[in-house]
């Protein structure tokens, strides 16, 4: 990756250039370009820098490779999981499941719902109406019944969020013992202390190596994950993670990522065991836990990351170069990131103050469940098995 090809094309009158080699020659000079020192590393520095020498090991773009296939291998870990232990798991903590009532068979509304809308204007359902034999007031029941069937179930959330406790909680702990023995964990001048001539420890190169993996896995899982309301954000957040991590890995701004990455696992393990006892119903102890998330989430997300970490990226470096592309690049990422950080602490802030005057509280994200004002649309039951897994019944009103 470090090293560069000069080509060099003769020109013939009257002659051009096959496809093959033309194509072949605007994709070096784009990589080329791409991998330009003057991007991404500070003046008077070249990538021949940071090539292993004297038993220093410097972190490379061709490491992430690996992040690929331990995505996949994620994705099989969280589908074993989920069975072999957040489902008994479920079981242990009441986790109680709904039964939707299904919609009934109607070729008209369901070719309707899958190529049109899945919430028809009035005129749609008139018009529906006339065309399936249905009553008006059967057509809107029809399609709150359909949708109902869409939305994920309360044990898919249980699994997913028991999944994301599991991963975010060892996370911490293990980004915790890779910097609080570090120098830079306690004085974020010295983040940048020999900048980029850093050694990459073995624990570092570890780290980064499962938290890209883990947020890969979550992006090629986001079309099956529980979709909420800010589906869009969740995708730009992830988008955002990987492009950060995987640029501070090879522009070297380890020391920078690893105490960014800590610093958000510190309370999203909490988000997710505050949903898991949501699920089972434990409402007393969701707020509690929640009320303590939002505090922590407030102080690392909205007055650490960006009044000493981001303070630490955007000042502290141009003490030792004049900025670069690199620089630019990443603290606009940051920014993004932390932009994202602003609008979930706004939902944040309205669900805590929910939870505080005692009101019905649910997650601003969620899409709601809809029930018929005339008719039960749900029917709770004690089943045994279901797929090879027990079917619990929920008498609760939750959402995620």
């Amino acid at each position: 990756m470090w090293l560069k090809k000069d080509h060099t094309a003769s020109w013939m009158p009257g002659k051009f250039l096959a496809p093959s080699p033309m194509l072949h020659l605007m994709f070096q000079t784009l990589y080329n370009y791409f991998w330009w020192d003057r991007l991404w590393l500070p003046v008077n520095l070249t990538w021949s820098d940071l090539e292993d020498q004297d038993g220093r090991v410097y972190a490379k773009a061709s490491d992430l490779y690996i992040t690929i296939p331990l995505a996949f291998l994620f994705l099989v870990v969280r589908h074993l999981f989920e069975i072999y232990v957040a489902t008994p798991l479920a079981g242990l903590l009441n986790v109680k499941e709904k039964i939707r009532l299904k919609a009934t068979p109607n070729p008209v509304l369901e070719k309707f719902y899958a190529s049109s809308s899945k919430h028809p204007k009035q005129s749609d359902i008139e018009m529906l109406s006339k065309k399936s034999g249905c009553m008006v007031r059967q057509v809107e029941r029809w399609f709150r019944r359909r949708r109902n069937q869409d939305r994920p179930s309360l044990l898919k959330k249980f699994r997913e969020a028991s999944w994301r406790f599991t991963f975010y909680l060892i996370a911490f702990i293990a980004g915790m013992a890779v910097i609080v023995d570090k120098p830079w964990f306690y004085d974020l001048k010295e983040v940048w202390k020999g900048y980029p001539i850093q050694t990459t420890l073995p624990s570092q190169y570890w780290y980064y190596m499962i938290e890209l993996s883990f947020y890969w896995s979550l992006l090629f899982s986001i079309a099956s994950d529980v979709k909420r309301k800010d589906f869009k954000e969740q995708i730009i957040h992830h988008v955002a993670t990987i492009i950060l991590i995987s640029f501070s890995w090879f522009a070297n701004y380890i020391r920078a990522g690893t105490l960014i990455m800590a610093l958000h696992d510190s309370a999203d393990y909490l988000l997710e065991s505050a949903k898991m006892f949501n699920y089972a119903g434990w409402k007393n102890t969701c707020n509690n836990i929640f009320i303590v998330f939002a505090a922590i989430f407030i102080v690392t997300r909205l007055i650490i990351l960006p009044f000493w970490i981001m303070h630490c990226t955007v000042v502290y470096p141009l003490d030792l170069y004049p900025p670069f592309f690199g620089y630019y690049f990443f603290n606009f990422m940051m920014v993004v990131l932390q932009s994202l950080h602003i609008f979930w602490a706004y939902l944040i802030i309205r669900m805590a103050h929910k939870f505080i005057t005692g009101k019905v509280v649910e997650d601003e994200r969620s899409d709601r469940e809809e029930t018929d004002n005339t008719e039960e649309e749900e029917v709770t039951k004690n089943g045994p098995l279901s797929n090879g897994h027990p079917v619990l019944n929920n008498n609760h009103r939750k959402t995620d």
